[in-house]
């Protein structure tokens, strides 16, 4: 639909007041005195003064949809998504106040450039229909007419517009001045050649391969406008703790911002993830755009040559048919104008790949200020292998659901092919082995290609898989088109199988990805007298009909053959070498996690002995990343001796589950091959649940969908320590689904949910209300309140680290508060904090501590901070019914522990990590409490004063002992004297100290505490 039908529909009259709502109302002025006031400080639904909420922003949406619903004429979309068309609309209405622009320049865009603004702020429509789509652009861009003919009649506009015009001159001419200073002016010829190269380098990189596409009188190639699907790059970066040192947290970005914020990146990618069309279309971006000059150099090609290029031969050495001006590449890398897309590390042998590290370095260092992105496969060189030059890492995510459907969507469309998509997405979620094989692109596409051919029958399993698509990519040609006889070589499918699984051996044991074209013909002709063919057939016309109909091979450059995919290549690699009885000298690189691959599909290719074989050798290693190997190949292992398959089993049972924290921490370092041999929680134990989960969520980051899959198996579980497990790595994963899939089905008794970031929040205000929730950061409490759905079911919360909460009396908002947590906010008046029934509150470096007092219903109570007097009672609530009382580092520097025995209902004392020693007077206070039964104790007190424990006088009150944090070397002699009624004692020590320690407290029941 376009604007002006929609306009039709739609009078000024309603829109008008509609699009004035959205903006607060401005005095006179040109807007001299301070900056220009940017959208977000214009819209009327943040900021202080904000006159809407996002519902009153959906109201004003949905009055539009319902207008146009309203109106006479054809409907422009099916009645089933007013709601989402409402709900994305209205997303892009609120998305303006994420506009880092003012009224001037909105108006300079135009409609149609700000739609585009709103539409790519906004979260994208997903699952919506064409003419859904079509209808929220025209109503968006609609919109976008009104607020910016809102904009030209403010008072304040055409005076800002000419203050925005002088000061965009004065500006424009100081940089063409400094410009000029520092800058030679370029030749001529540099930008005549630029005009042809950018649109050359636009053209040649626009289009990407989709494998089955060519089927049926359909194009083999895409337009890389369509067939390109933003996905997701994935890092680990230094951020903040609250209980200690810093620690990785993951940091999400769409792939194609990879060189937004960092100048360098490796970019990690599993095979076919979509590494090489990102290198295409951040290419083509550039050319288009026309702000840098991309230079695209595949390894694979750069390392034929006998020394790697300089900037000069760039061009030449991926046969680019232009000629640039002399000395061009060296002025535009040194104006710091170059994007240097540089692919395929993993695609190189490994010698080759220090060869390729310091030539970019030189480069790097030669020419600072240009942008560059390598890609490998993520386990090709290890981790930070360039971070001390300075390069971001980053992993470019598996495709997600979400995005397996999109690509679905698009491979039918551009296939024209609609009658098999509804019944492809709908086995792709019923089935989950499928499911687990659609995580890039390259798969998806052969399976889309696969369920198309046959129509609408897959097949199961991996080895299945690629046998069908081999099939379909051998034997395709004469058969469904009838041009078998205008094929100079007729080749057979196993002909050509036969050939081709020789060339991919030949490229594995090389641990190269290409070949010499001469090099293949070479082992053409060796292969040809064992294959049926004319008589008169050479090795050239052979490998040149596998290249131009096999589906399988390609020619990157003059010259040069490899595979479509290294996926290809591996998997008839391993073929041949079970063909010809190499599976030994498989299993001597199994050390080398890229060649699982090539094992696993080798078991999937051996007879029953020989899969024996490479079993037992596996296990031989005994390290735990081969024995998780050898377990993933029973996958393929239809028919196997049972003594192995029971070997394997049992090596792995040591492993899988695993049975502590540290073996579920080691387990994951095995790679995402453990997700597919994690366990259920059916016959599990609670710890070993929990530790299963650990092992899952430490690689969510990697394998984000594999681990979700885990997880979510235990969403029902009811054991604490399981599900806190659950809500704790709820970070790793996307917001929304993680919170669909997992936390939505917990039960939410004793759990505390942490928001640490605008999407958990807008996530946290759909879901079913959490009695426990734990806000860290900066947030404001409009927008937490906001936010939480019920606030009167919040029953718990915790605050960390926020600045804004620096009045207390604003949790009140949460009436039914028992318990509160506060860590270093400047926090202050606690005593409106009495209006509610408090029964435990905690603080640890707050602002101000006065108003402790009056909050007389606390039964536990936890500090961690100095407090002011000389006497607990002049800051502790005297009428509070304690129970509980934890004092922690400084705590007791000015009070000790004078007036304690005020709180005589008190059953445990905690003493934590305090700064001052303990005297008699603060013993004497202990032992004058009558109902105390519990005393835990930090061991830094032993360490550091040990005067403390030389007063303590005899309690003969306490019958549980905790103490924590024992390195040792603390002397704990003659303590089990001073509490001669002790029956529980808890030792947080090294297991290697706890029988030592457990013989000094010979009457009591000693455990130790591994947390």
């Amino acid at each position: 639909m376009e604007p002006a039908v929609l306009g039709s529909k739609l009078a000024s009259s309603l829109l008008g007041p509609l699009v004035k709502k959205l903006f607060v109302q401005d005095g006179p002025g040109a807007g001299l005195v301070d900056r220009p006031v940017r959208l977000s400080a214009l819209v009327s639904f943040r900021g202080e003064k904000r006159t809407l909420g996002e519902k009153e922003v959906r109201r004003l949406a949905g009055r539009l949809v319902t207008e146009a619903l309203a109106s006479p004429g054809e409907r422009p979309f099916p009645p089933d998504e007013e709601e989402a068309v409402t709900d994305t609309l209205t997303r892009r209405l609120l998305s303006l106040g994420d506009l880092d622009m003012d009224d001037v320049q909105a108006v300079r865009l135009g409609s149609e450039e700000l739609a585009r603004h709103l539409d790519r702020h906004a979260p994208p429509p997903d699952g919506l229909s064409a003419d859904a789509r079509a209808f929220l652009d025209s109503a968006t861009q609609w919109a976008c007419l009104h607020i910016l003919e809102f904009f030209t009649r403010r008072s304040t506009f055409v005076a800002r517009t000419l203050v925005e015009q002088t000061r965009t001159q004065r500006e424009l001419i100081a940089r063409i001045d400094e410009l000029i200073a520092r800058t030679p002016r370029p030749d001529a010829r540099d930008s005549a050649f630029e005009r042809r190269y950018l649109p050359y380098v636009a053209d040649r990189h626009n289009h990407i391969t989709i494998y089955g596409i060519d089927l049926r009188d359909s194009p083999d190639r895409w337009p890389l406008e369509v067939a390109y699907l933003s996905l997701e790059a994935t890092a680990e970066e230094e951020g903040p703790r609250f209980d200690g040192p810093s620690s990785p947290s993951p940091v999400h970005l769409p792939a194609e911002q990879a060189l937004r914020d960092h100048d360098r990146v490796l970019l990690r990618g599993d095979a076919g993830s979509g590494k090489t069309t990102l290198i295409q279309w951040l290419a083509v971006t550039a050319a288009r755009d026309g702000t840098q000059i991309p230079y695209v150099l595949p390894l694979r090609t750069l390392v034929r040559r006998p020394a790697l290029p300089t900037p000069a031969d760039f061009l030449p050495a991926v046969a680019c048919p232009l000629t640039a001006p002399e000395g061009w590449a060296d002025r535009v890398l040194s104006a710091g104008r170059g994007l240097i897309l540089v692919d395929g590390l993993d695609e190189i042998p490994a010698p080759e790949r220090h060869r390729a590290r310091d030539w970019l370095l030189d480069l790097i260092r030669a020419f600072p200020g240009n942008r560059w992105l390598l890609t490998s496969r993520p386990t090709a060189v290890r981790q930070e292998w360039l971070a001390s030059e300075g390069f971001r890492e980053l992993l470019l995510a598996p495709m997600r659901r979400a995005e397996v459907a999109t690509f679905v969507r698009r491979w039918h469309a551009a296939a024209r092919a609609p009658e098999y998509e509804g019944p492809l997405l709908d086995s792709l979620r019923v089935k989950r082995d499928l499911a687990r094989l659609a995580t890039n692109p390259l798969m998806c596409g052969l399976i889309c290609a696969l369920h198309r051919e046959r129509r609408g029958y897959l097949p199961t399993g991996r080895k299945e898989l690629y046998d069908a698509a081999l099939a379909m990519l051998l034997a395709r040609r004469d058969r469904e088109r009838g041009m078998g006889a205008l094929d100079p070589v007729d080749l057979g499918e196993q002909a050509q199988l036969e050939v081709l699984q020789r060339l991919a051996y030949a490229l594995v044991l090389s641990g190269r990805t290409e070949m010499d074209m001469d090099t293949a013909e070479g082992l053409v002709e060796r292969c040809l007298p064992t294959i049926a063919v004319p008589g008169e057939t050479d090795a050239h016309s052979v490998l040149s009909q596998l290249l131009l109909r096999s589906g399988l091979l390609r020619r990157p450059s003059e010259g040069v053959v490899d595979f479509v995919h290294r996926t290809f290549q591996d998997y008839l690699g391993a073929r041949y070498a079970v063909e010809e009885g190499h599976l030994d000298v498989l299993v001597s690189h199994a050390d080398d996690a890229q060649w699982e691959d090539v094992i696993r599909m080798a078991v999937a290719h051996a007879r029953p002995r020989e899969r024996a074989s490479v079993l037992r050798q596996l296990l031989s290693r005994e390290t735990p990343r081969l024995t998780l190997l050898a377990l993933a190949c029973l996958e393929h292992a239809p028919a196997l001796d049972p003594e192995v398959r029971l070997a394997v089993d049992s090596e792995a049972v040591a492993l899988i589950p695993p049975w502590s924290a540290e073996e579920a921490k080691a387990l994951a370092e095995a790679g995402p091959l453990v997700l597919e041999l994690l366990p259920g929680p059916e016959e599990l134990t609670d710890e070993q649940a929990k530790n299963v989960t650990v092992t899952a969520s430490l690689l969510g980051r990697e394998e984000p969908d594999g681990a979700l899959a885990v997880l979510r198996r235990f969403r029902e579980h009811g054991d604490l320590k399981v599900r806190r497990q659950l809500v704790g790595t709820w970070h790793r994963f996307d917001s929304q689904e993680y919170a669909v899939e997992v936390l939505d089905h917990l039960d939410r008794t004793d759990l505390f949910l942490t928001c640490e970031s605008a999407e958990e929040r807008a996530t946290l205000s759909w879901m079913r209300p959490w009695p426990g929730l734990s806000f860290r950061g900066p947030q404001r409490i409009d927008e937490i309140l906001a936010a939480v759905p019920a606030p009167e079911a919040v029953t718990a919360i915790d605050f960390r680290e926020n600045p804004h909460l620096t009045d207390a009396g604003a949790l009140r908002a949460f009436r039914s508060l028992r318990e509160v947590w506060l860590a270093d906010c400047p926090t202050g008046n606690l005593h409106r904090l009495s209006e509610l029934s408090l029964v435990r509150f905690s603080c640890d470096h707050i602002a101000d501590v006065t108003g402790l007092r009056r909050l007389r219903s606390l039964r536990r109570l936890s500090l961690a901070q100095e407090l002011p007097g000389t006497d607990l009672t002049e800051v502790l609530p005297v009428d509070a019914p304690l129970e509980t009382l934890f004092l922690g580092s400084n705590s007791t520097d000015t009070t000790g522990l004078r007036g304690l025995q005020h709180w005589s209902g008190l059953r445990s004392l905690s003493l934590g990590q305090l700064t001052t020693e303990l005297t008699d007077t603060d013993w004497q206070a202990v032992a004058e409490l009558p109902e105390l039964k519990e005393l835990h104790l930090h061991a830094v007190i032993f360490r550091q004063f040990p005067y403390s424990f030389q007063v303590m006088p005899q309690l003969p009150g306490i019958e549980k002992l905790r103490i924590t944090a024992i390195y040792g070397d603390e002397e704990l002699f003659g303590l089990a004297q001073q509490l001669p009624s002790l029956h529980s004692v808890i030792l947080q020590v090294h297991p290697a100290e706890y029988a030592r320690y457990a013989r000094l407290f010979p009457g009591a029941e000693v455990s130790l505490d591994r947390h």
